[in-house]
This record gives C-alpha cells, structure tokens and sequence, in this order.
C-alpha cells in the first residue's frame, strides 16, 4: 500500500515516501521506517544519527524505530541495527533465533523463537531487565518501559512505572498490546481497547481529545501508542486518533477513509497505510480492489448506447 502521514513534519517525519508497495511501517521520535514489498528498507525524517538511513538489503521481515535508533528483522531471524548507539541500544546480541523486535527510548526487545524475551540498552529504569519465561508472543518498548503479551493473553509489565504505566490490567483476554512515552493500550479479545498509565493529556484514558470513542466500541483490530497521542485502527479500516494534539499539529486526529490497513504513531506525528491495489481488475472503476455495485453504478452513470452512432454495438440488434 501507499503512505500517509499528518502532524508534526519539521524532520520531514510526516512526509512518507512514495509508492505503492509498503508493507509494513514503523514511527520513532522524529523518523519513519517502511517495509516495502520485496524487503527493502526506507527511512526518512530526523537523521542526525543516522537512524533513518537503513542497510542496504532485501531479506528484512520487521522493521521498529525507537528514540534514536533502529532495529530490523532478517528472514534468517538474526537482527541489524543502526542509528544512535550510546546505550547500546542499536547493537542487538548475535543470534539468529528472533521472531519480533521492539524499540523504546533508548532500549530494546527481541522475541525468541523459543517464546523468551531479551533486552539490551538503557536499563536505568529496569526497562531491559525482562522477565523469566518462555511463555510470551508479543512485546512492546515504550519511553522507558516494557510490555510483554503472555500466551494465556495475560500482560506483564517492567520498567519506569511512573505513571504506573507498566503495571497492565488484570485478565486474560488480550491479544495485541502498545506502550507509549508514559502510557500503555491493550487490544482485547471482543475487539475494545483499554489503557493505562499517564492521562496528562487523555492519551490512556476516556474522554480525550481529537476523535471521540468509547469503551463501548468493539470493532477495533489494531492499536499504536505514541509519545503522547494513540490511533486505533478499526474493522471497516477506518482509524481513530484520541490524546495529545499539540500546538495545532493535530497527530492525533487521522485523515478520513476506510482504506487502511496499519497505524503507527511517533512522538508527535503519525503514519498510516492505505490499501492500493496490486493488480489492475477490469470493471474496478473507483480503484478499491473490487468490482461491486460501486462500480456498476459509474458504469451506469455513463452508459449510453446510441445505435444510429454504433450499429455494431451487440446491443443493437434490428427488431423483427
């Protein structure tokens, strides 16, 4: 699909490349990463560290932008890293038995294929110091804590709790989970969100700013938490923005549409991807990879046959 950016855009963080073939896309504190349809990596936005300018390669399967630095997954499970390197934060350990990755302030994650967790940068807030098990299936890096998704669909949390931002819920009923600069989302079985932790500007909690949702809805399939803003992403792909919107840059009110398909938020911009067709389809006339009624009524709106113009026209045919 194409991209789609909107809020903050002083790096150029929510001024996406274009094209047509993205897969997969990723929001740091002021760079993006994209993953496009054949492996290759693009990045764009702040690069004073180099963190928006990824390897050369076309075998990477994940992409994650932290603070200031990035991680990508090789389909041979090993991970490369790139970008600020203080803390070590962007020297992943050697190994080629990882299946997820996860990048936060000045931190990261990696998932074994053995369901254990590693971490290796800062760790001043215990944010790296990851918990025993080899139960886990999902992780998530915020500002300076960490999240990780149990396979029962419990959470557990570790790191700077503050905001009491690493301490999840009770319940077993989760299936995705998000960790932002000082706040955390979880994704539920029926489809609705909950969040936790810093509320300063309505980022984890009901009511908020931008767009209105409650509790009550259950149509969401996907969640991204930003530094201060979240997006959740709903089933008929429309998306939904809620928290901080400073200074009138608006990242957490999305563009209108139902034609995305994954959401990432950054400190203070965010980023989407729009559904575009691979393939040219006869008769999908609005270009939303269907042919429907949609397209019928177009065609319908400029059908004319006129015989005496074109009497081959199979429609013509001489009355007897």
């Amino acid at each position: 699909g194409s991209i789609v950016g909107w809020g903050n855009y002083i790096y150029g963080q929510a001024m996406p490349p274009d094209g047509n073939d993205f897969v997969a896309i990723s929001a740091g504190l002021d760079h993006g990463l994209a993953l496009r349809l054949g492996g290759s990596i693009v990045g764009w936005g702040h690069v004073s560290y180099g963190q928006a300018t990824p390897p050369d390669g076309n075998d990477f399967v994940a992409i994650t932008a932290g603070g200031y630095h990035s991680l990508a997954l090789k389909s041979d499970g090993s991970i490369v890293g790139w970008g600020n390197n203080d803390y070590k934060q962007a020297k992943p350990p050697h190994a080629n038995d990882f299946v997820a990755i996860a990048t936060g302030q000045r931190h990261s994650l990696a998932l074994r294929r053995d369901n254990s967790i590693v971490g290796w940068g800062d760790n001043s807030r215990g944010q790296i110091t990851t918990p025993d098990g080899n139960d886990f299936v999902a992780i998530a890096a915020g500002g300076s804590h960490s999240l990780a998704l149990k396979s029962d669909g419990s959470i557990i949390g570790w790191g700077n709790n503050y905001d009491v931002q690493a301490s999840p819920p009770d319940g077993n009923d989760f299936v995705a989970i998000a960790a932002g600069g000082w706040h955390s989302l979880a994704l539920k079985l029926d489809g609705s969100i909950v969040g936790w932790g810093a509320g300063i500007s309505g980022q984890s909690g009901w009511p908020h700013y931008g767009q209105a949702i409650t509790t009550e809805d259950h149509d969401f399939t996907e969640i991204t938490a930003g530094y201060l803003h979240s997006l959740a992403l709903k089933s008929d792909g429309s998306i939904v923005g809620w928290g901080a919107n400073w200074y009138g840059i608006e990242q957490a009110i999305p563009p209108e549409g139902n034609d995305f398909v994954a959401i990432a938020a950054g400190e203070s911009y965010s980023l989407a991807i729009k559904q575009t067709c691979q393939y040219v389809l006869k008769g999908d006339l609005n270009e939303d990879c269907k042919v429907d009624f949609s397209d019928f009524a177009i065609m319908a709106s400029n059908w004319l046959i006129d015989c005496n113009l074109n009497p081959s026209d199979p429609a013509c045919v001489p009355k007897k």
